[in-house]
């Protein structure tokens, strides 16, 4: 089985979907996946903040747009993304721990049930270095 990480350094919806779908796409294709969450992306791992709209990295201008799109096309949410990920394929989501002390988690009790643990960027690094395939979000 291969292996792709995500190192996802932005907590904006467009990368999080973004990344969802690439997600399922490896999981289609049997890979192991390991999500690597850092700093800004974060943010809406914290237990209520799953469903925060309040940022769009990528033409943040055309937000109404994107979001109709999405609801006309019946696009998962990033989360129902992740979610579909997890069912298919052994998907593992670590939240970097100084990224998750910026957003007030500490604990993994902090973050929503999505998140398996909480790590150092040394894990994520070595996890980079060994993978089949490496992607920054």
């Amino acid at each position: 089985m291969s292996k792709m990480v995500i190192g996802l350094t932005s907590g904006s919806v467009d990368k999080l979907v973004n990344a969802g779908v690439m997600m399922t796409g490896a999981a289609a294709d049997d890979m192991e996946i390991e999500v690597y969450v850092l700093l800004t992306a974060a943010r809406p791992f914290i237990k209520g903040n799953e469903t925060l709209t309040d940022s769009l990295v990528e033409y943040p201008h055309l937000k109404k747009e994107f979001f109709e799109s999405m609801e006309r096309l019946s696009v998962p949410t990033w989360v129902e993304f992740f979610e579909q990920a997890k069912e298919f394929t052994d998907v593992k989501i670590y939240i970097c721990s100084l990224a998750g002390k910026m957003w007030g988690g500490e604990q993994k009790e902090d973050f929503i049930d999505l998140v398996d643990e909480i790590c150092g960027i040394g894990q994520y690094l070595d996890a980079a270095k060994e993978a089949d395939l490496h992607v920054n979000l």
